[in-house]
């Protein structure tokens, strides 16, 4: 069921659940923009994506000159997203995360440069000084707060400052702390990933009007 956190004439925000595809693939899956005429009573216009497996807020344009707006905004890094995530092991308190990103094999992406090149220098992690950047990297932010810690898994809040396709989920892997339940990174065959799902949520959207929006976890997110 997806739950409407807000609309009016311009614009709707969904609270998308875990594993339910924004929009229509090759397999032929059930998608939810098919849904959202009659759902919101209007056509609608996209924005921005969340990957399958991830829950949380959504932004949907009700209207040509609002997706305008919202996709500039979203070029010019003027709306702020936060991301919850449990991932394994115990990072350290905050951080960022500044390494550069390309696509990889098979719909997969990875950091443009040797993952024993990665270092963590004044609470950044980066590639070392001298190591020879893939042409291909594009570069890629993000900001990491740990928010809990339990039974060898840490809750923390993520911002991307940059919004590459999975960006979160390879920073994270890269780095050495992968998101639980993730079915693409890290080792998703380790007992320690194991999830029901991925827990990755997107947990708020801050407008450059200053609307906030905010998504609550379901009941599949851990505890």
């Amino acid at each position: 069921m997806v739950e409407i956190l807000y609309q009016d004439d311009e614009l709707a925000v969904l609270n998308k659940p875990a594993d339910v595809s924004l929009l229509a693939d090759r397999s032929g899956a059930d998608n939810l923009w098919d849904h959202l005429p009659d759902l919101l009573g209007r056509k609608p216009y996209a924005v921005h994506r969340l990957d399958k497996p991830t829950s949380g807020v959504l932004l949907i344009a009700l209207d040509r000159q609002t997706q305008q707006t919202l996709t500039r905004a979203f070029t010019a890094r003027q709306i702020r997203k936060f991301y919850l995530a449990w991932v394994t092991g115990q990072p350290p308190d905050a951080g960022v995360i500044d390494l550069p990103l390309r696509k990889g094999r098979k719909s997969r992406y990875r950091v443009a440069g040797p993952r024993e090149q990665i270092t963590l220098a004044g609470g950044s992690w980066v590639l070392a000084s001298g190591t020879t950047m893939d042409p291909e990297g594009h570069p890629s932010t993000s900001r990491m707060r740990v928010l809990q810690r339990k039974s060898g898994r840490s809750l923390v809040l993520l911002q991307p400052l940059t919004g590459r396709t999975h960006q979160l989920r390879v920073h994270l892997a890269w780095i050495g702390y992968p998101i639980l339940g993730d079915q693409l990174y890290g080792a998703p065959l380790a007992p320690a990933q194991q999830a029901d799902r991925l827990q990755l949520h997107s947990h708020r959207i801050v407008l450059p009007d200053g609307r906030s929006f905010v998504a609550r976890q379901t009941t599949d997110w851990l505890p």
